[in-house]
């Protein structure tokens, strides 16, 4: 059984970190590292929690730490640990962890990548096992995920090879491909494609290796090994014995027991979505369960890159397709107010001109109350959310609320969270909410928050980064929109032009031997 420890003071005292620590058991897990806010500022994973966690609280650790390690260290108040069976399980856990959270001081494992799972379609006559790091409800079965990338690879190889199962891609092998495979010369298929064994029985292979890859017969397949390592060991066959070995360790790693960790009932209760839902609908006393969440956040370095951001949520989790970014278009220099009264203007116009809403005047139902009927009726292509989540305080949710009634959208829940204290506004009421940082709400509310000004700041980074290219070249004497895009189309970058010869620049269509000189010298002198 996974098992959570948690304290419920975000702000401890160093007794109740001692105290803590004193009760934490030495069992692989993961620890999830919190500041004065309840935020997690960092996942880790341990084979031994009390020596790991135990050692971020020693003043020699902080001592010999980096900058960014103090940093870390100076902004735990509080942990979390989860107790889990293996270090493998920790992995898998810790990656989902961080995925979900994206804790400011992880710098791995933040992007999509997952670890790999065989798969097996069984829908064909000659299945085989192939890898992947993406589980589809395509009928298929799946083992999996495996932590050791390596073993695993080692672990199917020998799979095959010992059963005597197919690697070719054809979904249906036949005569012609086998005239062109040398896995059946080299005794590492059974060749089922030309019946040299049938149907029915290279199945019945498949079947056997399915049986070793769900953990049965493993002890007794692995005794068979050791025992054949150490007879080749006694009669000096010493390179046989250490592909033995090496075979039985790679099986140790990849049939050891793991469960995958999905985001839900598995995982500890603050990433536990229905339960957080449960509790921020009662928490803002809303009388429909909260299914889909939008929040928006406003972004400007500068007031020629403002740019704002909504995520979208479904059932507590992340829906990358339903993220959208946007440019602010009507608001001149830096007003987080007008900027989000624009975003929230275009994208809810935009839902009630996808759904063709009826106004208000010719229909006895408010828009809110037709998109929920038309959505109740599977006729929506793009639902209304059930709470709308603005990055500020009063003056950003008055702007919201604002534009959101001008759209008839009256009725529509929406909160501001302001960051400074975690503080919940909501409108007609003038003191805001201020809910426990240890609650699944808060958590939730935070998770969707942070993910917009992820999102945000993302997008701001990448047209700050096209704004310095462009103004580059454009400063570039003899340099012409025409010039400009047929070298950008030539080398992709700015970076790639200053590093082209002067002949190379001389081959790009439209550019002459002098200009072609003049750019290389001017590049190189804005280093």
């Amino acid at each position: 059984m996974l098992q959570t420890i948690s304290l419920h003071e975000p702000d401890m005292s160093v007794n109740a970190i001692q105290t803590k620590l004193r009760d934490t058991p030495h069992k692989p897990g993961v620890y999830l590292m919190k500041d004065r806010l309840g935020s997690i500022i960092y996942v880790g994973k341990a084979r031994n929690l009390k020596k790991r966690v135990s050692s971020y609280f020693m003043p020699s650790r902080k001592m010999r730490a980096d900058l960014k390690t103090r940093a870390l260290i100076d902004s735990i108040t509080d942990f979390d640990l989860q107790i889990v069976r293996n270090e493998q399980e920790a992995l898998i856990l810790e990656s989902k962890l961080i995925k979900q959270y994206r804790p400011r001081y992880n710098v791995s494992l933040r992007d999509d990548k997952r670890f790999y799972m065989v798969k097996l379609q069984w829908d064909v006559p000659l299945p085989r096992f192939v890898l992947t790091r993406l589980k589809k409800d395509d009928g298929a079965r799946y083992f999996g995920p495996f932590v050791h990338s390596s073993a695993l690879k080692a672990t199917l190889e020998w799979i095959n090879r010992e059963f005597g199962l197919r690697t070719c891609r054809p979904r249906i092998p036949g005569e012609k491909d086998y005239r062109h495979c040398h896995a059946d010369v080299i005794r590492k298929c059974a060749a089922p494609c030309i019946g040299k064994v049938s149907e029915t029985e290279y199945r019945k292979r498949v079947e056997e290796a399915v049986a070793l890859l769900d953990g049965k017969g493993r002890g007794s397949r692995l005794q068979s090994l050791r025992d054949a390592m150490a007879k080749a060991a006694e009669n000096l066959q010493f390179e046989k014995a250490a592909k033995l070995r090496d075979i039985i360790s790679n099986l140790e790693k990849t049939l050891s027991p793991t469960r995958s960790f999905t985001r839900g009932h598995q995982l500890p209760s603050t990433i536990n979505p229905k339960e957080d839902l449960a509790e921020l609908q009662q928490a803002l006393g809303l009388p429909d369960k909260l299914h889909i969440m939008e929040c928006f956040d406003i972004s400007n370095v500068s007031s020629n890159h403002i740019v704002a951001s909504m995520v979208r949520f479904i059932d507590g989790s992340p829906n990358n397709q339903g993220y959208r970014r946007y440019r602010i278009k009507t608001v001149q220099g830096q007003d987080d107010f007008a900027s989000m009264a624009e975003v929230i203007r275009r994208r809810y116009s935009r839902i009630l001109s996808e759904n063709n809403s009826p106004s208000s005047e010719t229909s006895q139902e408010s828009p809110l109350e037709a998109l929920r009927r038309l959505a109740r009726e599977g006729k929506s292509p793009l639902h209304l959310p059930d709470l709308v989540i603005v990055d500020g305080g009063k003056g950003q949710l008055g702007m919201a609320v604002k534009e959101l009634r001008a759209l008839g959208l009256h009725d529509l829940p929406v909160i501001g969270l302001a960051k400074q204290h975690e503080e919940i506004y909501r409108p007609g009421i003038s003191e805001p909410l201020c809910l426990p940082h240890d609650t699944g709400a808060l958590k939730l509310l935070q998770r969707i928050r942070d993910e917009a000004h992820r999102f945000a700041n993302n997008y701001n980074e990448l047209l700050l980064r096209r704004r310095v290219r462009e103004s580059l070249l454009d400063q570039c004497p003899g340099m012409s929109p025409k010039r400009k895009e047929a070298l950008l189309r030539r080398f992709g970058s700015v970076k790639r032009i200053r590093k082209a010869s002067i002949k190379e620049l001389e081959s790009v269509p439209g550019i002459g031997k002098k200009s072609a000189s003049q750019m290389h010298s001017w590049l190189h002198e804005q280093g």
